[in-house]
C-alpha cells in the first residue's frame, strides 16, 4: 500500500491509497471540463477556488464577447485587458514582498485555463506575462522594486529568444537587437528580452553567456504593423526592437543561473520559486492551449447538439462524433491532471526535504517529454473534432473555425513542441552525450 498523508502535501496534490486516487479540492477543481465538476461535491470545490479563477467565471460573457474585437484589433481589447487585470491573476505567482499572492502553481494553471477557455488571446497573455512575476521574484531586490514598487499590477512581456547582443559597458550591457512574439506587449510597462553578450566586433568567445536582460518602457519600440497571422491574433505579439540601450547589470540575470536554480537563494524559504523555470514556463504555455481546447469543446457539444447531416446523420448520436468527442475530452482531462500533479508533488518535494537537491534534470525532462505528449494528443483531438465536425463547421459565423486556428497557432509555440523534446530525453535517458538548448 502506497500513503501519503493529505496534511503533508501542498492542497493540490493527489494522494494514493491502497492504489485509488483521492482528490483534494483544489485538484478536484481542475477537472472541470465544460463547466461541469467532475466531483459530486461541486460546492466544496468551488469553496476552494482562488477568487482570481472565480472572477473570470462571473467575467465569462465579456470575455467572449472581446474574442472577435481583439482578433479584430490584432491586440487585446481594453475590456478584456480589464477582466485578467481586476482579476488578480497576473500576481498569483508574484512574491508576497512585492505584492503578490505566492499562489500554488495550481491556482495560476487553472486561472490560465479558465481565461483562455472563454477567449484564446487572453489566455495566451495570461500564460505568458502571467508567469513572468516568478522569475522576477529571484532577480536582484533593487529591479524587482524597479518593476513592482510603484504599481504591484505592473505587466512584463518578454521573448527569451537571444535575439540581442549585448557588449560590456561600466556597469552594464549596450544592448540592441529585434524580438517577435512580444504577447500582450502593447499592455505591458516593462519586457525581459533574451540576449548574448559579445565583445565589441559582435564576436563571442567561449560558452555562450546568455542572459534576460530587462528594459522599462521607452527605452525599447514596439514595432507597429508586425503582427500578421493565422491565429490568436489578439494577443497582439508584435515585434519589439531595441536600439543601443544601455542595460544596467542589476537588471539582467543569467539564463542558466534562472534555469538551474543558482537564485533561488533569494527566497530561500519559498518552495514555489525553487521549482525549475523552464518547466513552470512550458506549464503555463501548456495551460493556455489546453484551456483553449476546453472552450472549443464546448462549442463543439453546443453544435453538436443540433447538427444533423444533408445525409440525416444525427450528430449527437453518431459514433464517430461521438468516439472523437470521448477521446479528446479523455485526453483533455489527463493532461490537466498530469501537469498540476507533477508540479503539485515537486513542491511537496522541496517542502518537506528544504536541504534537498533540486529537482532534477532526469525529472525535469521527463515532465517536458509528458508535457508536450499531452498537449500534443490535445492538440490532434481538436483536430479530429474538426474533422468530423463537416462544412459547416469552417464557417466564420461559428465560433469553432476561429477555436481551431487559435489552437494550431499555439501549437507552434516552442514549449508545445514534441520532437526537440523527445531527444532531448532519450539522449539523457541514454547518456549519448548529445546537449540540447531546451527550456526544462
Amino acid at each position: 500500500m502506497q500513503t501519503v498523508r493529505a496534511d503533508a502535501l501542498d492542497p493540490a496534490v493527489l494522494c494514493l491509497d491502497d492504489g485509488h486516487l483521492v482528490l483534494s479540492c483544489r485538484l478536484a477543481a481542475t477537472l472541470r471540463v465544460h463547466g461541469r465538476y467532475r466531483k459530486a461535491a461541486g460546492a466544496r470545490d468551488r469553496s476552494h477556488m482562488h477568487k482570481a479563477i472565480e472572477y473570470i467565471r462571473q467575467h465569462a460573457q465579456v470575455l467572449r464577447d472581446e474574442h472577435v474585437p481583439s482578433d479584430e484589433c490584432g491586440v487585446l481589447t481594453e475590456r478584456a485587458r480589464q477582466v485578467l487585470d481586476k482579476s488578480g491573476g497576473m500576481r498569483l505567482l508574484q512574491a508576497r514582498s512585492h505584492g503578490g499572492f505566492e499562489s500554488a502553481p495550481a491556482d495560476f494553471f487553472a486561472w490560465v485555463r479558465e481565461a483562455a477557455r472563454y477567449n484564446p488571446s487572453a489566455g495566451w497573455i495570461a500564460g505568458v506575462v502571467g508567469v513572468h512575476p516568478w522569475e522576477i521574484a529571484l532577480v536582484d531586490p533593487k529591479l524587482q522594486d524597479e518593476i513592482y514598487g510603484a504599481n504591484p499590477d505592473t505587466w512584463v512581456a518578454s521573448p527569451y529568444a537571444p535575439q540581442g547582443r549585448a557588449v560590456r559597458e561600466g556597469d552594464g550591457f549596450r544592448f540592441s537587437g529585434r524580438w517577435q512574439y512580444s504577447t500582450g506587449t502593447d499592455h505591458c510597462d516593462w519586457v525581459v528580452l533574451g540576449g548574448i553578450v559579445v565583445d565589441k566586433s559582435g564576436d563571442r568567445t567561449g560558452r555562450p553567456d546568455f542572459r534576460h536582460f530587462f528594459l522599462p518602457r521607452g527605452t525599447y519600440e514596439i514595432v507597429e504593423d508586425s503582427w500578421h497571422v493565422m491565429g490568436l491574433s489578439g494577443t497582439g505579439s508584435k515585434d519589439v526592437r531595441v536600439d543601443g540601450a544601455f542595460v544596467p547589470e542589476y537588471r539582467t540575470v543569467g539564463h542558466a543561473a534562472i534555469s538551474e536554480g543558482e537564485c533561488a537563494h533569494r527566497r530561500a524559504g519559498t518552495p514555489l520559486y525553487h521549482l525549475p523555470f523552464g518547466c513552470i514556463f512550458s506549464a503555463a504555455i501548456a495551460a493556455a492551449t489546453l484551456g483553449m481546447a476546453t472552450g472549443a469543446i464546448e462549442h463543439y457539444r453546443e453544435y453538436l447538439q443540433g447538427r444533423v447531416s444533408a445525409s440525416g446523420v444525427v450528430g449527437k448520436t453518431d459514433p464517430y462524433q461521438q468516439q472523437a468527442l470521448a477521446e479528446v475530452e479523455s485526453d483533455l482531462a489527463a493532461g490537466i491532471v498530469h501537469i498540476d500533479l507533477t508540479i503539485a508533488q515537486w513542491l511537496d518535494q522541496l517542502r518537506n526535504a528544504p536541504d534537498a537537491e533540486p529537482i532534477s534534470k532526469t525529472q525535469r525532462l521527463e515532465f517536458r517529454r509528458d508535457q508536450v505528449r499531452a498537449v500534443q494528443r490535445v492538440l490532434f483531438g481538436i483536430d479530429k473534432l474538426f474533422s468530423r465536425a463537416g462544412s459547416a463547421a469552417v464557417w466564420s459565423t461559428r465560433p469553432l473555425e476561429r477555436y481551431w486556428r487559435d489552437i494550431r497557432t499555439a501549437g507552434t509555440h516552442i514549449c508545445d513542441m514534441a520532437d526537440v523534446v523527445y531527444r532531448a530525453w532519450a539522449d539523457h535517458e541514454f547518456q549519448t552525450g548529445a546537449e540540447h538548448f531546451l527550456m526544462h
